[in-house]
C-alpha cells in the first residue's frame, strides 16, 4: 500500500473523529452532562497520573472502576445518548426517503399557530407537543384520549380555563390529537432561569427525553416559547411560529405565499373555493 493512500486515510480519521468529538460536545452542552464529563476525564488523568507516578493502590482502584466504564457511561449519559440515537434515525434524509405528509404538516401548522396567537393574546397558558421521530405513548396515556384531527377550534376548546384539561398537554401525531391533560418530566436542568414556570419546564422535560417539539404559550406574559433538543426560544409570533416549526417539521410549503396558503387550508377543510389565487402580481 502506497504512502499516499495511507495518508489520505489517517486525515479521513482524524476528520471523522473530530466530527464526532465536535457533535458529543453539542449534544452535552448546557446540560449535566458537560458537568459528568468533566468529571469522567478527571478520572482519566488521575489514572495516568497514577500510572506515572507507579501509586498502585490508587492505579488498582481506577483500573477496577474502568473495568466497568461501559456500564458507567450508559448509565450516566443515558438521556443524552438516547437523544443522540433519536436523531441519527430522525434525520432529513431518512424523513426524504420515507416519504413526509407535507401538506398535512403544512395544515396543522397553520393551526397550532392560529391557536398558539389566539391563545397568547388573551394571556391563556398553553403548551402542545408535536410528535416527530420518538413515540411518545407512554406520555400520551396519561392523559385523555381524544384522537381528533387538528383544528384551531379543539385545541382552544382543550386549553380555556374552565376546561378539565387545560393544565396538561396536547399531544399531536402527524394531523391528530391525540391525547390532551398529559403530565410531562420536568427538566432536569439545573441553569434554567427561575423565572420558568411548569409549562416551560415541563415542555422543556419532554425535549429532553424525545426529539418532540414543545410548543408554549404563557400564562403570565403572553409570550410564545418553542422547545426542542432541550433548548427553549421565545418567538415573536404566530407568523415566526409557523415559520419555526415549517423547518423542524420539514413541511415543503415553506415559500408558499399566504394567499396561496389559505386557499389550500380551504380546501384541506372541505370548503374549495371556485377557483385558486392568481400567481400574477
Amino acid at each position: 500500500m502506497s504512502a499516499s493512500a495511507f495518508g489520505w486515510r489517517d486525515a479521513l480519521d482524524v476528520v471523522l473523529v473530530a466530527v464526532v468529538i465536535y457533535r458529543i460536545l453539542t449534544l452535552f452542552r448546557g446540560t449535566r452532562a458537560m458537568q459528568m464529563l468533566v468529571g469522567v476525564g478527571v478520572l482519566v488523568a488521575a489514572s495516568v497520573v497514577a500510572r506515572q507516578l507507579e501509586l498502585h493502590t490508587l492505579g488498582w482502584l481506577l483500573d477496577t472502576l474502568w473495568s466497568f466504564w461501559v456500564v458507567v457511561l450508559i448509565v450516566l449519559f443515558q438521556p443524552e445518548l438516547r437523544r443522540a440515537l433519536t436523531s441519527l434515525g430522525h434525520t432529513a434524509a431518512l424523513r426524504a426517503l420515507f416519504g413526509s405528509r407535507g401538506a398535512d404538516t403544512a395544515r396543522v401548522v397553520d393551526e397550532i399557530a392560529s391557536v398558539a396567537g389566539s391563545l397568547a393574546e388573551r394571556r391563556i397558558g398553553a403548551l402542545i407537543v408535536i410528535e416527530r421521530g420518538t413515540g411518545l405513548r407512554q406520555y400520551a396515556e396519561l392523559g385523555v384520549a381524544l384522537d381528533a384531527l387538528v383544528s384551531a377550534d379543539l385545541l382552544t376548546s382543550v386549553f380555556l380555563p374552565y376546561s378539565p384539561l387545560h393544565d396538561g398537554a396536547a399531544f399531536i401525531r402527524d394531523d391528530r390529537v391525540v391525547a390532551a391533560g398529559c403530565f410531562l418530566p420536568l427538566s432536569r436542568n439545573s441553569q434554567l432561569a427561575r423565572q420558568l414556570g411548569t409549562r416551560h419546564r415541563a415542555a422543556l422535560g419532554v425535549t429532553e427525553e424525545t426529539d418532540a417539539v414543545g410548543v408554549v404559550v404563557s400564562e403570565e406574559t403572553g409570550k410564545l416559547s418553542l422547545t426542542v433538543d432541550g433548548g427553549i426560544e421565545t418567538l415573536g409570533g404566530p407568523d415566526a411560529l409557523r415559520r419555526r416549526l415549517l423547518t423542524l417539521l420539514g413541511a415543503p410549503t415553506e415559500g408558499v405565499p399566504a394567499i396561496w396558503r389559505g386557499w389550500l387550508r380551504a380546501v384541506r377543510l372541505g370548503a374549495r373555493p371556485a377557483e385558486p389565487p392568481s400567481s400574477a402580481p
